[in-house]
């Protein structure tokens, strides 16, 4: 009889800095791949995360909204100057989905913003699973999202001394 592996179900709540913490440890844990769908990225320590992510060799993959890309302290146009995939809603509407895959086994999702407003003022969650069923349901949405979206190409600003 093959052993079943115990089904992980875990919840996180802000403000405080468990979400941050859970983030960024399925980040850590990750050694393949990860696919991040996000409305925005602009907490410096979830991007630090993901860039060491990256630099280690693990495929880092994200999607995020074209409207968020150019906001005050958004860090995905630094992950996209070091090489990261991103892709990017260019509709009218938001790609405000939260959500990440880690290794195609482990699923974080809820309503938490990757930002720093998410981690000291609002009230907001985090849900970390493995059940196979929902990683196979996100991993899909990840998929045909990757698929329709454009992709985002860094460029220093031209008048930049």
């Amino acid at each position: 009889m093959v052993p079943q592996l115990s089904e992980k179900a875990e919840a996180y709540f802000s403000p405080g800095e468990t979400c941050r913490a859970a983030i960024i440890y399925e980040i850590n844990s990750a050694v393949r791949t990860l696919k991040v769908c996000v409305f925005t990225i602009s907490d410096d320590q979830i991007a630090a995360a993901l860039l060491a992510a990256h630099h280690k060799g693990i495929g880092v993959k994200i999607l995020t909204d074209n409207d968020k890309l150019h906001d005050l302290g958004s860090d995905i146009g630094s992950l996209a100057k070091e090489g990261i995939q991103i892709r990017i809603d260019n509709t009218p509407n938001h790609m405000h989905h939260k959500f990440m895959i880690a290794d195609e086994k482990s699923l974080l999702t809820g309503s938490y913003n990757w930002t720093n407003s998410a981690a000291r003022y609002n009230h907001e969650n985090v849900l970390v699973t493995n059940n196979p069923g929902l990683v196979k349901s996100f991993l899909n949405e990840f998929e045909k999202l990757w698929q329709k979206m454009g992709v985002y190409e860094y460029e220093e600003l031209k008048n930049k001394h």
